[in-house]
């Protein structure tokens, strides 16, 4: 095993206002992560039409390296629509080529040599993504390996069956208080706060952590007796898309590099707030965040 990390299930186009931008939570997911120095994988299927092949020259323009088979489906786009918060609005395209990840011996022999994985409950709305995903969580070292479920509740596209799959086989969680209020709806949670919501998760799925962003009213990390807390800064928002995925990404690597709990959680809020000033998903950190963990 070495320090892989891998982010795997949607890689789309983001159609923007301003025009389309490379996108989709595990290649935003894994592109932060490299930023910090890791060997960084996007695992996810692209059709064979000119928006893969742009896609595959995205990536290595950003010498980001990924596992992308092409599949007889046409790739991914989602048209984003901004409020004037700058919060986004998604309409994700159906029956595309993400919805068909196949689990080859190839993502096998990557799994067994991967030390954290983050996938999403979008990509698992489709029966062979959903099943390729859990093979790979399946097929990655049990002893010292991170596998985050960073839910991602969109459209619909959801179930209690799968959230609750998902729950059982990651051992960190991560969501935020919108996602956190459904999802104690949809499992019958008793009406207590937050706080005590996200207890309850970690003792019921034995979590290594727990975390939960709040938006302007900060973010939380759970672990088995203790939690920290971090106010979100204030920044002007360009836009938010991506700033969970660089959170994610941030705080992954910083665990991974051996950090405590909190200052990973303090350089994850940073990231993700300077990732809001900018457009798009993916803009490059600047030197002093990056470095934070050399």
């Amino acid at each position: 095993m070495n320090n892989t990390i891998v982010g795997m299930g949607e890689v789309l186009w983001d159609m923007l206002p301003e025009g389309k931008q490379l996108g989709g939570a595990p290649a935003n997911f894994a592109y932060h992560a490299s930023q910090f120095g890791f060997d960084s994988r996007v695992i996810s299927a692209v059709g064979d039409d000119r928006l893969g092949d742009e896609i595959l020259e995205s990536f290595d323009d950003k010498q980001l390296k990924y596992f992308i088979q092409r599949v007889p489906y046409p790739t991914g786009t989602v048209q984003v629509q901004l409020d004037e918060n700058g919060i986004p609005g998604y309409e994700i395209k159906e029956k595309v080529a993400w919805d068909n990840i196949p689990f080859t011996p190839g993502l096998e022999t990557l799994a067994r040599q991967s030390r954290a994985i983050c996938f999403g409950s979008l990509a698992q709305r489709d029966e062979v993504s959903r099943a390729a995903i859990n093979r790979f969580l399946d097929a990655m070292p049990e002893e010292n390996s991170y596998k985050i479920f960073d839910i991602n509740l969109r459209q619909g596209f959801y179930s209690q069956e799968v959230l609750c799959r998902s729950f059982e086989r990651c051992n960190i969680l991560k969501l935020n208080d919108e996602e956190l209020i459904t999802i104690s709806r949809m499992f019958g949670y008793p009406g207590i706060d937050l706080e005590d919501k996200c207890w309850i998760l970690l003792g019921k799925y034995n979590l290594k952590m727990l975390i939960l962003t709040c938006g302007i009213n900060g973010s939380y990390v759970f672990s088995p007796g203790a939690v920290s807390f971090v106010e979100t800064p204030k920044v002007k928002v360009a836009d938010t898309v991506g700033a969970g995925d660089s959170f994610t990404a941030a705080f992954c690597s910083a665990i991974l590099k051996e950090r405590s709990v909190h200052e990973a959680h303090q350089l994850a809020v940073e990231v993700s707030a300077y990732v809001c000033t900018r457009h798009g998903a993916m803009p490059e950190l600047p030197s002093e965040l990056k470095n934070r963990l050399v």
